[in-house]
């Protein structure tokens, strides 16, 4: 009887050359993620890519290893806004740390109840009549094992940039967005309190208080101060002023942490990527907030 199905058992035409076939035999492809990312390294060097692509392809490989749990910001460290709070008290944050979304809670941070984008505050002054719960948008909940790919498909299908991470017992475990996913390709993304290195790093605030950025050169601190900002001990020496305040602390520096040292008030305003990125600065007897 014949094969009703010949075409099945018909080998596709091997269109390799026998050079081609050498090469492979001698050299062959890499086995493991770890032998590709070598591959890609020694493309590098042949000047086959160059070095920005070689990183972005690296990062695109490792990322397909990772999940949520492993790039959120942790729940300790969330940037949250109470649902009473007064309305004063949530612009004050939603000004400090310059973040454009925030997840609202009701009653304790577990219960989160949805998404405030900071723009859809202006809405109150043109319509006091309105409160905050009107305002919110859904809040999208992705387990720590959530892998990255599929995740940041999601952010692109649903148009969401922010997604809250729930541990394996259902409490908030952290935050994640798409932002920091980017980051794991094309590494770190600057944003709005990030400025060039030509375009100054302290500027007056309205409120008499300064925003110093944490890669500040120390002596320039001190020559716009008129202080004399050093470490504690004698044989220290710090090249910005983020580098001294997380010395002197002890750590790197939180949020709303303060310092203080000849006569100022050094109060973190942002962090990013294990660093200070900005404080806000003024007189130790100010008490401004």
């Amino acid at each position: 009887m014949s094969d009703p199905h010949p075409a099945r058992f018909i080998d596709r035409e091997d269109k390799r050359t026998f050079l081609q076939k050498l090469a492979e035999f001698i050299h062959p492809g890499p086995d493991s993620t770890a032998e590709l990312i070598e591959t890609l390294a020694e493309a590098e060097d042949n000047k086959i890519i160059g070095a920005e692509s070689r990183a972005m392809l690296e990062g695109v490989i490792r990322m397909a290893d990772m999940t949520a749990g492993d790039v959120m910001v942790p729940a300790t460290r969330m940037d949250m806004l109470n649902l009473q709070g007064p309305l004063d008290d949530l612009l004050h944050t939603v000004i400090d740390t310059g973040h454009s979304r925030f997840p609202i809670y009701e009653g304790e941070r577990e219960n989160v109840i949805g998404i405030l984008m900071a723009k859809d505050l202006l809405k109150l002054q043109r319509a006091p009549e309105l409160n905050i719960r009107a305002l919110l948008r859904p809040a999208v909940f992705v387990p720590e094992t959530k892998g990255l790919n599929d995740l940041l498909r999601e952010f692109r299908g649903n148009r969401n940039h922010l997604a809250i991470v729930i541990d394996e017992f259902g409490r908030v475990a952290g935050l994640i967005t798409i932002e920091d996913v980017l980051e794991q390709i094309v590494g770190e993304i600057e944003d709005e309190f990030d400025i060039a290195e030509d375009e100054g790093d302290i500027f007056g605030l309205a409120d008499r208080t300064y925003r110093v950025s944490g890669d500040t050169p120390l002596e320039r601190v001190n020559d716009a101060f008129s202080v004399n900002l050093a470490g504690s001990d004698a044989g220290d020496h710090f090249d910005t002023i983020g580098g001294l305040v997380a010395h002197e602390m002890g750590h790197v520096p939180k949020r709303g942490e303060r310092y203080t040292q000849s006569g100022l008030d050094f109060v973190v305003m942002h962090t990013k990527g294990g660093a200070v990125r900005w404080f806000r600065v003024s007189p130790a007897s100010d008490k401004t907030p």
